[in-house]
């Protein structure tokens, strides 16, 4: 599978909240208003995706998995005016058919996609960043490569033209690349780092390959 999980830290903060002492139509009526606003963010979550309070921008934190593209069709059919994706973090992709599938669901949207500050994407997260119509990226974003594996192989183990190659090909040329260009920056990932490894592109190498539009 081509994937790569980033182990990371989040530091978690939490709010103590002191209430002052008032009558109970006070405490119920602040229940009910932290109901409703817990409901309406369970209604803007859809697994690592989060609708904005705009309604068109979704902010994706999270590797991507098996039920990823159920969520997204189902935020899409909720919120069909999704134009923007921004990216906080994604690692990879946990099944590479679901990624695939969502990756050109999301070009075939004429949907954007932003690397946000200090963002950092890898292995399959690239894939789906290159499915953005038009793809742009804040500051200290960083973009991860390696190769594909697993049961023991490598991509690297397989000449150049193999069919196991094919379909992460077919897939570039389905979001915008030529036959060439998508050859050469698949080939380029497999060989820049072991399964097990990761190469973080150079600036030189983000404008080679075309990875951000503007």
């Amino acid at each position: 599978m081509k994937k790569l999980i980033l182990a990371s830290s989040l530091a978690l903060s939490s709010l103590a909240l002191v209430a002052c002492s008032g009558s109970s139509d006070s405490s119920n009526a602040s229940t009910s208003q932290n109901s409703s606003s817990q409901a309406n963010d369970s209604q803007r979550q859809f697994g690592i995706f989060t609708v904005q309070a705009d309604n068109k921008t979704v902010v994706m934190d999270g590797d991507i998995r098996t039920k990823s593209l159920t969520n997204f069709n189902k935020l899409q059919a909720k919120y069909p005016n999704i134009s923007t994706i921004n990216i906080k973090n994604c690692g990879g992709s946990m099944d590479d058919e679901t990624n695939l599938r969502l990756s050109q669901k999301v070009y075939q949207s004429g949907i954007n996609i932003h690397l946000m500050d200090n963002a950092e994407i890898a292995s399959g997260g690239v894939d789906f960043f290159l499915a953005g119509v038009k793809r742009t990226r804040g500051n200290n974003t960083k973009i991860g490569v390696h190769s594909w594996g697993g049961d023991g192989e490598s991509a690297t183990d397989f000449p150049k033209g193999h069919k196991y190659h094919l379909s992460y090909i077919k897939y570039y040329k389905s979001v915008g690349m030529t036959q060439q260009q998508a050859e050469d920056f698949y080939y380029f990932t497999i060989y820049s780092a072991p399964v097990d490894g990761i190469h973080w592109m150079t600036e030189a190498e983000v404008k080679k390959y075309n990875m951000v539009t503007d």
